[in-house]
């Protein structure tokens, strides 16, 4: 009769795969991206709750953001890229430009470096007017963008921003996959913990 510790013992030889299984080296890792870019990048956005619009045009862009910015006061939006801020006084759609970010901040509107459509991912960099500060601390984060910005993968937005800044690459580069969230506490989804609750990005 075997005693308790061989029987162990004989599971764990058994368990034991003498034959590694061969890693696949030719299956890419990435599934490809065969949509067009932007619906690609929408899709899977809104796979991690984030939201993305598409538009043909900018003017329609603007229209439609003025309206989901109606519900808030001026004091309550913060934009300081001087490219966002043209096109929103042109539509008369009313924003702060402070510096000092004030505590009723709802909204931060920026811009961003790319758009990653298979991953629904927002590249945005410490080279932007906005200042870290808006990719982090206002409650909704909102992104002017357009559909020049998308690229495929992660790896060619890394080779687009060496590209465009060269010796002079921002000291930060932040990726931002849909709105900030945890599961840490008892296994409950929550949003918001550590940025932005809420992400929409707004594509021309």
């Amino acid at each position: 009769m075997k005693s308790a510790r061989q029987e162990i013992l004989d599971k764990l030889k058994n368990a034991i795969h003498q034959t590694p299984e061969e890693p696949d080296f030719e299956t890419p890792v990435y599934h490809s991206v065969n949509e067009p870019l932007d619906l690609t990048f929408k899709e899977n956005l809104e796979k991690v709750h984030g939201t993305a619009r598409l538009f043909t045009h900018r003017n329609k862009l603007f229209t439609e953001l003025k309206k989901y910015l109606s519900d808030f006061g001026v004091d309550n939006i913060i934009c300081r890229e001087k490219k966002i801020q043209d096109q929103l006084r042109l539509f008369d759609i009313p924003f702060s430009e402070d510096s000092e970010l004030p505590d009723s901040i709802e909204i931060g509107i920026t811009g961003c470096e790319y758009l990653i459509a298979h991953t629904g991912t927002v590249m945005v960099s410490s080279a932007q007017k906005g200042g870290r500060q808006l990719f982090v601390y206002p409650p909704v984060h909102v992104i002017i963008a357009s559909r020049r910005q998308i690229v495929s993968y992660l790896e060619d937005a890394y080779n687009a921003i060496q590209k465009k800044y060269k010796e002079n690459l921002p000291s930060q580069i932040i990726l931002i996959t849909g709105p900030s969230r945890t599961a840490d506490i008892e296994k409950t989804l929550v949003m918001g913990a550590h940025g932005p609750k809420e992400l929409n990005v707004f594509i021309v």
